[in-house]
């Protein structure tokens, strides 16, 4: 169990932290949130204990081990295989050990404890690891110094993942996995068999990889036992009673004022005005939680062109004399929204720097309208900024014949203030820098707008801003990212990248995350034809059509419940000091009603497919 206990810190005399508490029960799996720059990585630095408290402690278990993602592996001629299997610490010990003992009861020992730590599966296990963060046999065996600095840290990811650390604490993992990464990650720490911390912008892990929300805010801790998508509801609920008894409060407050500024000095009345300003004096404010601002971007709007804009004709593309991309015949109308599926390696990079003229064909024909704009995102980009210029000279490069005062609007339509108009690029934060790309990359009111992983450093809210611009923007959108909740809103189209060539995927997201999941497993043994299946008797049918009612009944009940433990939840009376044994006990019922509630799907599923198979065969 992870205790944070009234801790107290700040960083140049800003407070980050004061009087902050949480408890985290071993094996849960943590979300942390919060506004960019209220201290989320800082807690990280405070758990392993690299930054000292000003007041207030954390305590762990005694010989618990903490764990995360070093800042990258360094460049080495040691494999990719051998540097996981290296970060277990205690099986690498002893196992050199096991080369060098004489002592027959000390190999004795060593035997049993490599024995107890499964230590000969090590290396299918890594290697396991290692092929889900997009690793191939052929790679696993490369020294890392044949990998970019993007790719050894995924090598550290799979390092932490392998030594299973009692307490796990990963800084934004999926900004530097791919869509097949960052799913192969939500499945698997959905698994992991001890405590999880997770920083994370990614709507899809924090629904789906955890199963509560630490929330960082006004230098506080609230833990929510729910995931993301029932915290923020709960939030919103939260927020919106706050607003309702501080408008209520500030018309008490106004109706007190308005006596005392009418009676005060009348004599007669200046008893009852003394006694409503120590009223209003001891009325403690009420503030409603802080809530980020919604940062919209603001696409300028192209006029429109006839379709198709691009028409591509058995396109060969690549490098050199190296075929990449070939049988390549496609077509992009200015209306769609498409998203580029595919491991990374694959070419959609490739494919992106076709489309936006940054690499020729090889062969074959492709057709662009004449007054086609293309606007181009990379991750890349974001590095190549100026670091040594602000957002103001960038723009008066651009932009020489405007006015500043426009200059200053375009910034502010990206959500880049006046203080942050004229900070050098290099002191700006990640988000304010990708916010300052994506100005840029627009700047021309594009008629296709390729986005390569554009969230990267972006916050919730962000996203939920790119988001509405995405929908209200009149071009094409071509997106590569790791973000699900981001594709399934935008994107309308999937193309799948892969074999050396691009088709359409036939399915939704879903379809490619099951898909995903599920093309590493064995195949099923094959066996001979099945024969025909037996026709089941009426006393049959009716059976299981009653089974599928009773489990239909019982996921309502379920559901129900859990409604109602939620709207329990949500009340922000529930985390009041005088309501935490309440509050224990609800959390506690929700965990069990949503577990019961997996099981009853599970159940309604298998009853359902019992009867689909029997209506088949009547």
């Amino acid at each position: 169990m992870l205790r944070i206990e009234d801790i107290t810190y700040a960083v140049e005399g800003r407070p980050l932290f004061e009087g902050a508490s949480a408890t985290i029960p071993e094996g849960h799996k943590v979300g942390v949130v919060g506004r960019n720059g209220t201290g989320k990585t800082t807690l990280f630095r405070l758990i392993r204990g690299e930054l000292a408290l000003e007041g207030g402690s954390i305590s762990l278990p005694s010989r618990a081990r903490i764990g995360g993602v070093a800042q990258e592996v360094p460049s080495s001629d040691v494999s990719l295989l051998d540097t996981v299997l290296a970060a277990d610490t205690e099986r690498a010990a002893l196992m050199a050990e096991a080369e060098t003992a004489t002592d027959a009861h000390r190999i004795a020992e060593v035997q049993t404890r490599l024995a107890d730590i499964d230590a000969w599966s090590a290396e299918a296990r890594a290697a396991s690891i290692l092929k889900g963060l997009g690793f191939d046999d052929d790679e696993q065996l490369k020294p890392c110094s044949d990998f970019s600095g993007g790719w050894r840290m995924r090598v550290a990811l799979a390092a932490v993942l392998f030594a299973q650390p009692d307490l796990l604490l990963l800084d934004e993992p999926t900004n530097y996995l791919d869509l097949e990464g960052a799913l192969w990650l939500e499945s698997y720490l959905a698994k992991y068999p001890h405590t999880v911390l997770i920083i994370s912008h990614d709507r899809g892990l924090l629904n789906r990889a955890v199963g509560s929300i630490l929330h960082l805010e006004d230098r506080k801790l609230t833990l929510y036992p729910v995931p993301y998508d029932m915290f923020a509801k709960q939030r919103a609920e939260k927020i919106a009673q706050a607003e309702a008894m501080a408008k209520k409060q500030e018309a008490r407050r106004a109706h007190l004022q308005s006596y005392v500024d009418r009676f005060r000095y009348k004599a007669d009345k200046a008893k009852q005005a003394q006694s409503r300003l120590k009223a209003i004096a001891r009325m403690e404010t009420i503030t409603t939680p802080q809530e980020a601002a919604l940062h919209a971007f603001s696409f300028p709007e192209p006029e429109e062109l006839s379709p198709p804009i691009i028409n591509l004709e058995g396109g060969i593309t690549g490098y050199g004399d190296t075929q990449v991309l070939s049988k390549l015949n496609l077509r992009i109308d200015q209306d769609d929204r498409i998203a580029l599926l595919g491991k990374n390696g694959q070419g959609k990079s490739t494919l992106s720097k076709l489309l936006s003229d940054r690499l020729a064909l090889m062969a074959g024909k492709m057709t662009k309208s004449s007054k086609l704009r293309i606007g181009y995102f990379a991750q890349h980009q974001v590095d190549e900024l100026y670091v040594d210029e602000t957002p103001l000279d960038h723009l008066r490069r651009l932009r020489p014949s405007e006015a500043p005062a426009r200059w200053r609007a375009r910034l502010a339509g990206f959500g880049l203030g006046p203080a942050q108009a004229e900070t050098e690029v290099g002191r700006l934060s990640g988000g304010q820098k990708a916010r300052l790309s994506l100005l840029l990359a627009t700047i021309d009111a594009p008629h296709m707008l390729i986005l390569d992983e554009p969230t990267n450093h972006l916050d919730i809210e962000s996203r939920e801003a790119l988001v509405e611009a995405l929908t209200d923007y009149s071009g094409a959108v071509i997106l590569v990212s790791h973000d699900m909740h981001l594709l399934s809103l935008v994107a309308d189209r999937l193309w799948l990248v892969s074999g050396g060539t691009v088709t359409n995927f036939d399915g939704d997201l879903e379809a490619y995350r099951d898909f995903l999941l599920t093309r590493d497993k064995p195949a099923p043994k094959q066996t001979k034809a099945a024969a025909k299946p037996k026709r089941p008797s009426k006393d049959e049918m009716t059976a299981l059509r009653s089974e599928v009612r009773k489990c239909e009944a019982r996921m309502k009940k379920l559901e129900e419940m859990r409604e109602e433990l939620a709207r329990r939840l949500g009340d922000p009376s529930a985390y009041a000091e005088e309501n935490t044994a309440k509050r224990e006990v609800w959390q506690a019922k929700y965990a069990e009603v949503m577990e019961a509630l997996d099981r009853a799907e599970t159940l309604w599923m298998t009853a359902a497919e019992k009867l689909e198979n029997a209506e088949q065969a009547a």
